[in-house]
């Protein structure tokens, strides 16, 4: 116990999950998680799948979780890996369907293996015992439900690190309802501004104000990005945007959103390692069939400087 001991001081803070167990507040999350799951609305999609006798319309699984894999991660932001790794388990399927699915094994062909809420709990307590600063739960949009049944099991073995809620933001006001008070760090991803973009490239064309609204939300929640004094991360919200080739107007305008409606130090993380991928050839999307140039690059980052957002 001395080291968990240590640790929170370090940071300042437990983890926000404790608090809930102790008070039986999670206990009530489960319980109301667990009847959204009846009629399914984890996610935007609304599919009203009952996820006990059946599997989601969209992300086709059912009451247990599915993994595709999990272990220290070193490719994260430095503010997640550190030295020791970010914990991370990659859950399999998506809610959304973007043609370049940089894992489209993972997400779109659905590689992984169910598991129960105990194994989830192992698994978490596994990358603890390893030594990760955090658990970093990877596409966990359809899967809220069986991680707070994974959390309630791995509390009371000793489980205290921070959780990072890893998304697409395409997520439901009734899921960020269930995470509130449970997750420490929210790394949510804004993909396109546009209605079009959406469409064409996610399936999704209510994702621009879908991810607005719960970034929000987000930030409501769990405030500026906040850090211990080896620089990692403990609690907060930490935006990633994926510039894709042709659309720096996406681009732009998302990144004044976040620094005119959110917070204009909001901590962001402007990415550059688009590839072609999943459906994206040169006969379908031909538009995206192509890499970033070093202007687009130059260009966003300029963008993002200029704002005073805090790039990382």
């Amino acid at each position: 116990m001395r080291g968990w001991s240590t640790e929170i001081r370090l940071r300042k803070t437990e983890p926000r999950y404790l608090q809930a167990w102790r008070i039986g507040r999670l206990q009530e999350k489960i319980a109301n998680g667990q009847t959204l799951m009846e009629a399914c609305r984890l996610c935007p999609r609304e599919c009203g799948s009952n996820r006990y006798t059946g599997v989601g319309k969209i992300c086709r699984l059912g009451q247990r979780a599915k993994v595709s894999s999990y272990g220290p991660h070193f490719g994260e932001e430095a503010c997640l890996s550190g030295w020791k790794g970010s914990g991370t388990i990659f859950f399999s399927s998506c809610n959304l369907r973007c043609v370049f699915c940089q894992n489209g094994d993972i997400s779109h062909q659905e590689i992984g293996w169910e598991i129960t809420a105990e194994e989830l709990s192992e698994i978490m307590l596994d990358l603890q015992g390893r030594g990760c600063h955090n658990i970093n739960l990877v596409t966990p949009s359809h899967m809220v439900v069986p991680i707070l049944e994974a959390l309630a099991v791995a509390i009371p073995k000793g489980l205290h690190l921070p959780l990072v809620y890893n998304t697409s933001t395409y997520d439901s006001v009734e899921a960020l309802d269930l995470l509130d008070g449970i997750v420490d760090i929210y790394m949510p991803d804004f993909k396109f501004w546009t209605v079009n973009s959406s469409r064409r490239y996610l399936k999704a064309p209510d994702y621009p104000a879908i991810a607005r609204r719960n970034l929000n939300i987000m930030y409501q929640q769990a405030g500026r990005l906040r850090m211990d004094s080896h620089g990692i991360a403990y609690q907060g919200v930490l935006l990633r945007h994926l510039v894709m080739p042709g659309h720096l107007i996406e681009t732009e305008a998302i990144l004044h959103y976040l620094a005119q409606e959110i917070d204009h130090k909001m901590a962001v993380n402007v990415m550059f390692q688009y590839h072609p991928a999943h459906r994206v050839s040169s006969r379908t999307y031909r538009e995206i069939h192509c890499y970033l140039t070093r202007d687009e690059q130059r260009q966003a980052l300029n963008i993002a400087h200029r704002l005073g957002l805090t790039i990382l």
